[in-house]
């Protein structure tokens, strides 16, 4: 249920196809909509394609539904297959389930999970030897599928999973949490899906700890452990940034300073010596799409925060790059997200030097509800719009697309506006 165009569902149908499995593919985009991943799948003739709707005929009997994310559990097919007994799950829940006994280190958190799971599984990785066990990563990132790699693990093989709130219902549903769990924050977002409700996402993201048992480990930010319940039964970690802060990272920010140190802890949890932590680490680069410096052009630094959907993610990035001189110019705005913009205005009115805005309903409501005390402008296209930003930067400037809004309107989702705008200022000259 869902196929998608991000690659993930892709995975799973596919590996699914090949074992053989009697396949109805469902989605509500339509066949146009998803070509690219509907001709990777022509070959099978076990596959067959629903698109454009749901039917309520295709949740009757089948032996397994699996539920793409931002599918809600409450939807009225999901109901149809639970009426007919058949179980929901979903990719990374379900690999957990039947996957041999791999030990599975699992990253949520509204904001950080990307950066934090991405250096966990650098830091791993470069130290197979030492830890004697094969090292993967899966979860909720970009074109990963993860039940595919039941076909390459092994017992005792660490998987490393970024887990959403959406990915988390389903270790909810099968009552499992992995073995050593980190939660980086927790703030407003998706309470378009949530109704509001800041319970009903937090009890979705709680289950990364919930049925952790004695031996496992729970890894947390400051700011998290007083949303952390009494009497949890694994260990609790509360890192601090402080002892990573004098060793080489490419990546600038407090908040990721504190993403290093939940790696930093979850490696010494694993036992690998110090010494080796801080060589992965110096060797770090950055990560597509967070705060990574994309170009010097004409002496303006042009930075990539495109994973920046919320308001207080695009407020860490302007803090993270922020001088008093005022010479950031931000590029944000896009689909609302029923979030809060209050301290999001009064950071941009305080530190940035002008903002171009892309087009949306959340931009709508920036511009009709809020004062923004800087220069800005709506662009038409993100061409127009990265012209307009370099035609308002001088020498020692920074150009900080940072969205805070969602990406639907203007773009499929936040990739093909992450690939767009990589594309454009790649060819400046």
């Amino acid at each position: 249920m869902g196929l998608g165009i991000l690659g993930r569902g892709l995975g799973y149908t596919k590996f699914l196809a090949e074992c053989g499995a009697d396949l109805i593919v469902t989605d509500l985009k339509t066949k146009k909509q998803l070509i690219t991943s509907v001709k990777a799948l022509s070959k099978f003739k076990n596959i067959k394609f629903i698109l454009g709707e749901h039917r309520l005929e295709d949740f009757r009997d089948r032996d397994m539904i699996i539920k793409a994310a931002g599918v809600p559990f409450d939807s009225i097919y999901i109901n149809e297959a639970r009426k007919n007994n058949i179980p929901i799950e979903m990719d990374v829940s379900l690999f957990a389930k039947t996957a041999p006994k791999v030990m599975i280190v699992g990253v949520t958190g509204t904001r950080g999970k990307s950066m934090t799971t991405t250096l966990i599984y650098e830091i791993l990785k470069k130290n197979e030897k030492f830890l004697k066990r094969n090292v993967f990563i899966g979860g909720n990132l970009r074109g990963v599928a993860t039940l595919p790699l039941l076909k390459k693990v092994k017992a005792g093989d660490i998987i490393v999973c970024e887990l959403d709130s959406w990915q988390l219902q389903g270790f909810g549903e099968a009552k499992i949490s992995p073995h050593i769990s980190v939660f980086t924050t927790f703030m407003p977002d998706h309470m378009n899906y949530y109704k509001n409700s800041m319970k009903k996402y937090f009890d979705d993201k709680a289950n990364v700890f919930k049925y952790q048992k004695k031996e496992d480990t729970l890894i947390v930010r400051p700011d998290m452990k007083k949303l952390i319940p009494k009497g949890i039964k694994s260990k609790l970690i509360v890192v601090n940034k402080k002892d990573v802060l004098g060793w080489k990272f490419n990546v600038p920010g407090e908040h990721h300073r504190e993403n290093l140190a939940c790696a930093v802890a979850v490696a010494k949890n694993l036992g690998i010596p110090e010494v080796k932590i801080i060589k992965a680490v110096a060797d770090f680069k950055d990560l597509e799409g967070r705060l990574q410096l994309l170009k010097v052009y004409k002496g303006v630094k042009i930075y990539n925060d495109n994973n920046a959907t919320t308001p207080e993610a695009t407020i860490a990035g302007i803090e993270a790059l922020k001088n008093d001189k005022k010479n950031i110019v931000l590029i944000c705005g896009g689909a609302d997200k029923k979030l809060d913009l209050t301290n999001f205005v009064k950071v941009v009115n305080k530190y940035c030097k002008a903002v171009i805005l892309i087009p949306g309903t959340g931009t709508d409501v920036l511009l009709n509800n809020y004062k923004l005390k800087v220069p800005n402008e709506v662009g038409k296209d993100l061409k127009d719009i990265i012209k307009k930003s370099l035609g308002l930067a001088s020498r020692g400037d920074i150009i900080l697309f940072s969205p805070a809004f969602a990406s639907f309107g203007m773009f499929n989702n936040e990739y093909e506006r992450n690939d767009l705008f990589m594309k454009i200022v790649k060819k400046l000259k």
